[in-house]
């Protein structure tokens, strides 16, 4: 058994209903109201929390990079792209007061030190760390100082690589999520069994975070005891951005979320017992009456 992580008032790990996050990233497209209905669809679905990203463009992408040509709805660079997508502060809060209203927590994934200093305002209940950022050690230790716990995606990792993390950012208050960092991920790139191993290595709570196409290897990752089950969430698959076809539209995340759920009552506590229900049944069926239990 791993110890539970506390994001907000929940408790996350072993033993515990998973957490089930609704990741918007960057499906609202820029437009807050987008947002907003993204935020409301998520609300639908019965899901724990919603995630955002945020980034300081001129520091996550090199000149070159944002210079290369795009089309796109904000210009024909890739740098428009990313401004374009890119909230501020007006718009996070915003965002903070519209869940706060709704009851809904929400925290976001930091790209470099100085978003993860600007979404510390908003006094999150923990910070998540992409997969591409896994191998960035001063940012690791950056999301450290203000001593919130810390999720972390493992995709396009190798082993040592996940092992390195791991050692600088230290075990207490860790979360790792298996990922496969493809959008959308093949069915047989997933390997879910990759959660039992990193679960074993490092004796922290372990969850699921999904790129594939339809709802049944997130749901199996929950039968398999993953802690947090992570997808994107949009309004529809067919609209414009490239997360969009590796999402989940809110009718099927509702759907994953009742699924996990019922699975997690149907787990039970592990203690054969003949139900009440099966009494009348039995007696009408079974001719040879067994031992009684004292």
């Amino acid at each position: 058994m791993t110890n539970p992580v506390k994001i907000g008032d929940r408790l996350v790990g072993d033993g515990q209903p998973c957490y089930v996050v609704a990741e918007i990233g960057i499906n609202h497209n820029g437009d807050l109201a987008l947002a907003k209905k993204l935020i409301d669809a998520a609300s639908f679905t019965g899901c724990d929390a919603v995630k955002f990203q945020k980034r300081t463009i001129d520091v996550v992408y090199t000149p070159e990079e944002l210079a290369r040509p795009r089309e796109n709805p904000f210009g024909t660079t890739n740098g428009d792209l990313k401004y374009g997508l890119e909230f501020g502060a007006e718009e996070y809060a915003e965002i903070d007061r519209y869940c706060q209203d709704k009851g809904m927590m929400w925290y976001a994934s930091a790209w470099d030190e100085a978003s993860v200093d600007f979404l510390e305002q908003f006094n999150p209940p923990c910070y998540k760390i992409a997969s591409a950022s896994l191998t960035d050690d001063n940012l690791l230790r950056h999301h450290r100082q203000y001593g919130r716990p810390i999720i972390v995606s493992t995709g396009m990792s190798s082993i040592e690589e996940i092992d390195h993390a791991v050692e600088v950012l230290g075990t207490d208050d860790l979360i790792l999520l298996h990922c496969t960092s493809t959008y959308p991920s093949k069915v047989e790139e997933l390997d879910l069994k990759v959660m039992l191993t990193l679960k074993e290595r490092y004796g922290v709570p372990v969850g699921y975070s999904g790129h594939e196409v339809g709802l049944a290897p997130s749901v199996a990752a929950a039968t398999m005891g993953a802690c947090m089950i992570e997808r994107h969430i949009t309004l529809d698959r067919a609209m414009w951005g490239s997360d969009q076809a590796a999402s989940v539209e809110p009718q099927g995340f509702a759907r994953m979320i009742k699924d996990i759920r019922a699975i997690e009552t149907a787990m039970g506590d592990g203690v054969k017992r003949v139900w009440p229900s099966e009494v009348p049944i039995r007696e009408k069926l079974r001719r040879v009456t067994g031992p009684v239990s004292g």
